[in-house]
């Protein structure tokens, strides 16, 4: 069996071992919330403050008043099952979504560069996502809903990995 050959069977894809932080849960809520309350808030000012409001207006009204909190209890809890993570010494294995899941390996010597964000809910939960850009056609791997501490120390973690890697990300 020849390296190549070694290294495609050791990159299988298969479920990363680690889920996100529990924070995620609480975060992924609160972003769906706030859109929920503007698409009601919108619809609600219109159907009380119009003087002949569409009919199908007050049919979408109380759809979202349904839905709105049903996505709020579904999506952050199956989300959380679903988002996983793994770094190895070959590889980052991704698993996120929740209604379209996508599993995706990047092998290390692909990295190029590994980048950690916050946006001002994800500093709210202390939560960061690290965006692992590769060689590939296919896009960056995202981690999203890690706990900050853990997002810095797998960035660093990272960072050694692929300076140690001898083969070109390109």
């Amino acid at each position: 069996m020849t390296g190549k050959e070694t290294t495609t069977l050791r990159l299988r894809l298969r479920p990363p071992e680690h889920r996100v932080s529990r924070k995620a849960i609480g975060h992924w809520a609160a972003s769906a919330g706030v859109l929920w309350l503007l698409l009601i808030a919108l619809q609600t000012v219109v159907v009380t403050t119009a003087d002949d409001p569409p009919s199908w207006l007050s049919v979408t009204l109380v759809l979202c008043c349904v839905l709105g909190p049903l996505h709020l209890l579904v999506m952050p809890q199956w989300r959380y099952r679903v988002h996983r993570w793994e770094v190895t010494a070959e590889a980052v294995y991704t698993q996120s979504g929740w209604l379209k899941q996508e599993w995706r390996i990047a092998p290390i010597s692909r990295i190029q560069t590994v980048d950690v964000e916050r946006g001002p809910l994800e500093q709210l939960f202390g939560l960061s996502r690290i965006t692992v850009t590769t060689a590939s056609a296919a896009g960056p791997l995202r981690i999203s809903g890690l706990d900050h501490d853990r997002a810095v120390a797998l960035a660093d973690e990272l960072t050694h990995t692929t300076q140690a890697a001898r083969e070109d990300a390109t």
